[in-house]
């Protein structure tokens, strides 16, 4: 806060008036001064507790009065000898009047039973002799909660990353699961949990989010590894045959049907487990065959009447919101609670863009050997893939890839080679899209040295390619020099 000067802008005044308006000016800015610092003081999370030269008490604020258990009224002007031994266990404020230096202790304080920490600093005059002492209370109390804060969030922190690093390795292991991002790695987890044992589960997620991958690893990780994963699509197989497909049938139950009878896939996922993809689509009527053969652990074939015992453990995935399915009657609400004892949620790729980065690597990966390539995305290309929504997710990312891989001309695939949904074959609605944050002013730079750069090269000379961007000479030469130091000369920074 700095003092008005008024008699600059009166100059001309009498100098006796100017001088008493002056010093108005100068006691306004002083008490308010005063007030400011007074404020800052009372509303301190530390007690404060000030004395003069001679060891009397001239300021003691609200949380000093918490502390201490005493209105400040009753201690005000009082000398610190009145206050040792009856209220206060030793007065570092004494101590400092004999030493002239700083005092740490552990003071007691006899009406509240609370222990604090407090350092008492000495004010000198000009002269050289205390003005006055001022003192500063931390609470043991409160020092501890923040201790065992501290301590409790380490130890969540360090069984987070113990969680992590046991995942991460199990990954390692899997390859075709690739998880970087926390909120996949927390989905991962909770998958671990509750793989190994036979509890059915729900996988939920958007079109594309892995949710096939994710009962493999539930499988994988499984006592029932060794044997069969099978998987169904609800949604692929047309409703006159789908009972046939799950149940299996007998000799001579419908018109075609196999004079030996067929098994289902619950039996075919005998001793293993049954992936049953886009369960909301399953009819209703045979919602109903699935309880029972959930709950019964038994089926019988269509056309059949006897029963047959089955051990699968099943696993069933939609990207439909079926709770709302059952407030519509479409999905039966006991199926649903039969279904959903353990769900885990897959998050839109959009959600775990730290994974962007490495799947498409993986992919990359997969397609140059695929198709005998050696290309590589810039750094340009993998920003805008970060950028981008992810309508379809993983598997909208891996046809991007794939298709970026043939049609690209350069082994250096860039942002303009993505054929990103809505950008008309061009990164520049990728590069826009605020469904996620945007670090503008690193765009905005990327693409002033994108043209800078070309505008060099273009041209050869410093000052030619800076009237053809308008810029002034020196302006174009120091950034120039500013974003090589700090991007080097790499391809990627093109204008977009």
């Amino acid at each position: 806060m700095e003092a008005f000067d008024f008699s600059y802008y009166h100059r001309d005044l009498d100098p006796e008036v100017l001088q008493r308006t002056s010093l108005l000016q100068e006691l306004k800015f002083t008490r308010r001064l005063y007030e400011a610092l007074d404020a800052i003081i009372e509303n301190s999370k530390d007690g404060f507790f000030i004395t003069d030269g001679t060891g009397r008490v001239i300021k003691v604020n609200r949380s000093y009065e918490e502390l201490c258990g005493i209105r400040r009224e009753d201690v005000m002007g009082k000398h610190m000898t009145e206050l040792e031994e009856h209220i206060i266990s030793e007065s570092a404020s004494l101590m400092v009047l004999k030493t002239k230096k700083p005092v740490t202790i552990e003071q007691k304080f006899y009406l509240t039973n609370r222990t604090a920490y407090i350092t008492s600093s000495p004010v000198f005059d000009a002269h050289g002799e205390i003005m006055m002492i001022v003192s500063n209370n931390r609470d043991f109390e409160e020092i501890d909660h923040l201790r065992a804060q501290l301590s409790h969030s380490r130890a969540l922190a360090s069984e987070y990353q113990s969680r992590m690093d046991a995942i991460r390795k199990q990954l390692y292991e899997k390859p075709d699961i690739v998880a970087e991002d926390p909120k996949m790695l927390e989905v991962l987890y909770r998958a671990s949990k509750v793989a190994p044992t036979d509890t059915t589960v729900l996988v939920t997620g958007e079109t594309g989010t892995g949710k096939e991958e994710l009962s493999k690893f539930l499988h994988e990780n499984s006592r029932r590894s060794k044997n069969p994963f099978i998987k169904v699509n609800c949604g692929a197989i047309s409703q006159n045959l789908i009972e046939s497909e799950l149940f299996g049938y007998e000799k001579g139950a419908f018109t075609g049907a196999s004079s030996s009878g067929k098994m289902g896939y619950f039996e075919v996922a005998h001793k293993g487990t049954l992936f049953l993809d886009e369960i909301g689509e399953l009819p209703l009527d045979l919602q109903v065959k699935l309880l029972r053969a959930l709950q019964e652990r038994e089926i019988v074939r269509l056309g059949g009447t006897r029963p047959i015992q089955i051990d699968v453990r099943v696993v069933a995935a939609t990207n439909r919101d079926l709770e709302q399915m059952v407030a519509e009657k479409t999905f039966r609400q006991d199926l649903y609670y039969r279904l959903n004892v353990v769900q885990l949620q897959l998050p839109p790729l959009r959600e775990r863009v730290r994974d962007i980065r490495p799947l498409a690597e993986k992919f990359l990966a997969r397609y140059n050997e695929k198709y005998h390539y050696k290309k590589v995305l810039t750094r340009q290309a993998l920003h805008a893939l970060e950028q981008y929504s992810w309508p379809g997710n993983a598997r909208e990312l891996n046809n991007i890839v794939e298709q970026v891989v043939i049609m690209s001309e350069s082994d250096q695939i860039t942002a303009r080679d993505l054929p990103l949904r809505g950008s008309g074959g061009t990164v520049h609605h990728a590069l826009f899209d605020l469904s996620q944050p945007v670090d503008l002013p690193a765009l905005l730079e990327r693409l002033e040295y994108g043209y800078i750069r070309q505008a060099y090269e273009k041209y050869g000379t410093l000052k030619t390619a800076a009237a053809a961007l308008g810029m002034n000479f020196t302006t174009f030469a120091r950034k120039k020099k500013n974003y090589e130091d700090k991007y080097g000369d790499s391809t990627e920074f093109e204008p977009f």
